[in-house]
């Protein structure tokens, strides 16, 4: 890795955020890690920052030459929140961006996809992460890890679709090189975990680790759409239950090499993170 100016890690406490912060401060880059409550995180330069309030944006962006854009959250089309950003971000001096993304969304197609297909025109240097889903899910604070906690049981409409589900902290890892190897990947980075596993497995594991049954509920799309739009905007719901029916269907059963290559080291395996919590958690 190469010294580097200023990262401004937008969303910075979020799941990748803060672990890309934490990687990059540790590597002993300058961060400015920007929320919307400017919370302190790891030993950065805390800003406020909200992608809503384009008074927080040159602020946010005063000494900065690259930026980690983490698309604001429950946003079904933030392309024109985004791209207003991010032409400021170039005039400010932002040479290098880099997107998260999904693996479940190309170049070109709905929410950030189109922030992706923008992205190589109005930086010179760039690189767009499309992990797959995060082993975090199961254990942090969404839906899934909530449902296992409060009632023993994963919900889905992805029958016995495969996902190679993968840990944030190596998710970060490439953030990281991304943001701050000499040469920028100027391409998209499919990221996947080393196994592809069910939600079936998923749950057999977090028994077996843990001692405490965990089942997987089979829904079909309409009740898993019907189900989060009592928790979200209906929009967002049907997308989402789109994404669990699009597994169903093998769209996300694929392994991709890209931690190994960047980083080199192998990703996380989802058991490994279980064992890693439950020794913390003792």
């Amino acid at each position: 890795m190469t010294t580097t100016g200023t990262t401004l890690v937008i969303g910075a406490t979020g799941t990748t955020g803060s672990r890309t912060t934490a990687q990059l401060t540790a590597a002993g880059h300058r961060v400015k890690a920007a929320s919307r409550r400017a919370t302190p995180v790891a030993d950065a330069e805390p800003v406020l920052f909200d992608w809503y309030d384009p008074a927080t944006h040159a602020a946010a962006l005063d000494g900065v030459d690259r930026v980690y854009l983490i698309p604001p959250p429950g946003d079904s089309d933030p392309a024109a929140t985004m791209l207003a950003f991010l032409h400021q971000a170039r005039a400010a001096g932002v040479h290098r961006a880099v997107l998260l993304s999904s693996s479940a969304i190309p170049e070109g197609g709905p929410a950030v996809g189109t922030v992706h297909q923008a992205l190589p025109d109005l930086f010179g240097q760039w690189a767009v992460l499309r992990p797959s889903w995060f082993m975090q899910n199961f254990t942090g604070t969404h839906a899934h890890a909530r449902s296992i906690r409060d009632e023993g049981i994963i919900w889905t409409a992805t029958a016995s679709g495969r996902v190679a589900f993968v840990d944030a902290e190596d998710i970060a890892a490439v953030a990281v090189h991304a943001l701050t190897d000499e040469q920028a990947p100027d391409t998209d980075l499919v990221l996947t975990g080393p196994q592809a596993l069910s939600h079936d497995d998923i749950c057999a594991d977090i028994t077996q680790v843990t001692g405490r049954p965990v089942v997987h509920r089979h829904l079909t799309y309409e009740q898993i759409r019907d189900r989060l739009t009592t928790q979200m905007p209906a929009e967002f719901a049907a997308m989402l239950a789109g994404l669990d029916r699009a597994i169903a269907q093998g769209a996300e059963n694929r392994i991709t090499d890209t931690v190994q290559h960047l980083t080199g080291r192998p990703p996380r395996t989802f058991r490994a993170l279980l064992d890693s919590q439950m020794r913390s958690s003792r």
